[in-house]
């Protein structure tokens, strides 16, 4: 078990955009596991590469809706619907902030497997909320962005309170 140290917000790999995973091997894998261990000892449902700074297009979700460890390489989205939904989202980076952010309801994406094999899924619920939240990390959109200036600077401020208390 390899927990790795998450990136705390507001560092700027968080706002990076990752790069696109050309190699499959094990390296790729011990990755996801990292990724798996990392996540749920944070706790959180969802990590990217880029939250453990490696800026490489890795996502690792979990939910708890009985399916199980979901990884995606390189996902992309390729549909969404015109239906928008509010839920509650935060993140690992920044722990104990969240808020409503409005995204499509229903998604469709191509990825690839951790062997390399291409995929394609559609989601809806909250695996589609996570999937967008995550592929929005591997482009460098931090959720708090999907929040109005003022939502944002309010939930800011608030983490760094927190940060400065944790710290003293």
């Amino acid at each position: 078990m390899t927990i790795r140290r998450i990136l705390k917000f507001p560092h700027p790999d968080l706002r990076a955009r990752a790069e696109v995973v050309t190699v499959f091997d094990d390296g790729l894998q011990q990755l996801v596991a990292d990724l798996l261990d990392t996540m749920r000892d944070a706790p959180g449902i969802g990590i990217t590469a880029p939250h453990i700074g490696v800026l490489k297009r890795v996502v690792v979700i979990e939910l708890a809706d009985g399916q199980g460890v979901r990884s995606y390489i390189n996902p992309a989205i390729e549909w969404a619907s015109d239906v928008l939904v509010r839920n509650m989202e935060g993140s690992v980076s920044m722990p104990g902030m969240n808020d409503e952010v409005e995204r499509p309801a229903a998604i469709r994406i191509r990825y690839q497997d951790v062997s390399g094999t291409a995929q394609t899924q559609e989601a809806d619920g909250l695996l589609a909320v996570c999937l967008q939240h995550e592929i929005d990390q591997l482009d460098g959109i931090f959720w708090l962005y999907r929040l109005s200036r003022l939502k944002r600077d309010r939930l800011i401020k608030r983490f760094e309170k927190q940060q400065r208390i944790q710290i003293a």
